[in-house]
């Protein structure tokens, strides 16, 4: 292998924000004011979520995590019932279920977009299956059409985890409008950030309202001290919520500057297309660009992917292996006793997929410094 390149050489980050003048303005238009939670600008994002992805509602929380959990918690799911989801996303995605004593019940991946296989979730269905919580893995849209159909078709409740699609959409629809409610999450590593916060948007108005009362302690929502139910502190602050707006006026800026920043790795990497694989993106969709994912050959040893991410991180390029599979995450295999084989699609693509440097203000001179350490040692690397 090749010598590290020289400490003087910038380091490149997995990811990083964008935050320009406006976002900074409007946290000081809500330092220099008297509201510093649930004021103007918490009903500003909210009306620009909910016109964004065509809704009725949309309910800031505190993270994408609260997002979900205020979903599952306002659905007619009860403990015991089962809930069809994917193994291959952030962990945050099944926990939610788990938080209502929901049982997830883990179906396997289309190998070619890494979204859960609608033709494996009809087949998964049982008596005691009451939802289908489906992922938007990596912006790409899930088969909401196929979704769709499904859940009409056995009657269950669907939600969809867009926590990393903002911007996507598929028939015409942007993601956000599919199933009986989405969760969006803005961590710093998102198409758009409040550093900390999620919403949940929504055409139920009863569920938009108990989402509104869950965030506050269980609050009703017509008065001020008043708590009708068991809630939680989900609220989102109003600096947040300042820099979530000026994030949204950007949106279309943003998501620009990441697709040219994807074309410009299909570009640089198209000599090494043989050995590193990406997923499809879904019929009908368009693609959000959340990160950028790369795929090692079925062949090559697992042990490969965590070389190459070695290798990366030793030359200053952030690297991380994008997603273990959640049904062999220490505590699910405790919980749950799973093991590995149970997956076959999901264990074979997570073992094998890394996440290069992506965000919006990467440069093309970054992305080609990314490809040439890749170029020199890749084929070595993937030897067992």
């Amino acid at each position: 292998m090749s010598d590290p390149l020289p400490t003087d050489t910038e380091p490149i980050p997995l990811s990083q924000p964008d935050i320009s003048d406006l976002e900074r303005t409007y946290v000081s238009d809500v330092l220099n004011s008297t509201r510093l939670s649930f004021g103007p600008f918490l009903e500003r994002f909210e009306a620009k979520m909910a016109e964004r992805c065509g809704t009725k509602h949309a309910v800031a929380v505190s993270s994408g995590t609260a997002a979900l959990h205020c979903i599952v918690r306002s659905l007619p799911l009860s403990a015991g019932d089962e809930v069809l989801t994917t193994p291959y996303s952030f962990v945050a995605s099944s926990n939610a279920l788990l938080f209502e004593n929901v049982d997830p019940v883990f179906v396997d991946i289309d190998p070619a977009t890494y979204n859960v296989d609608v033709e494996k979730l009809e087949r998964a269905i049982t008596p005691r299956t009451q939802g289908i919580l489906a992922v938007d893995v990596f912006g790409t849209p899930a088969d909401w059409p196929g979704l769709t159909a499904l859940g009409e078709k056995h009657d269950l409740v669907l939600i969809d985890d867009a926590c990393e699609a903002l911007g996507a959409g598929i028939q015409d629809r942007p993601i956000g409008t599919w199933g009986d409610a989405a969760s969006f999450g803005f961590y710093p590593n998102k198409q758009i950030t409040t550093g900390e916060g999620g919403c949940i948007t929504t055409n139920d108005a009863d569920l938009a309202d108990l989402c509104r009362s869950l965030r506050n302690q269980g609050r009703a929502t017509s008065t001020r001290m008043e708590h009708v139910r068991l809630g939680f502190n989900y609220r989102m602050s109003e600096m947040q919520a300042a820099v979530g707006c000026a994030q949204l006026e950007r949106l279309d800026d943003l998501l620009g500057r990441r697709s040219n920043a994807a074309e410009a790795y299909h570009e640089a990497l198209a000599p090494l297309s043989d050995m590193l694989h990406r997923p499809k993106a879904a019929p009908a969709g368009t693609r959000s660009w959340f990160v950028y994912v790369v795929r090692l050959p079925d062949d090559a040893p697992p042990s490969a992917r965590d070389r190459v991410v070695q290798h990366l991180n030793d030359r200053g390029i952030g690297s991380a292996p994008y997603f273990p599979s959640i049904h062999l995450q220490p505590f699910y295999r405790e919980q749950f006793g799973y093991n590995p084989g149970r997956l076959p699609v999901t264990e074979r693509v997570a073992e094998r997929t890394l996440a290069l440097p992506f965000f919006a203000g990467i440069t093309h001179q970054q992305i080609d410094r990314v490809a040439n350490v890749l170029s020199n040692q890749l084929p070595d690397l993937l030897r067992d």
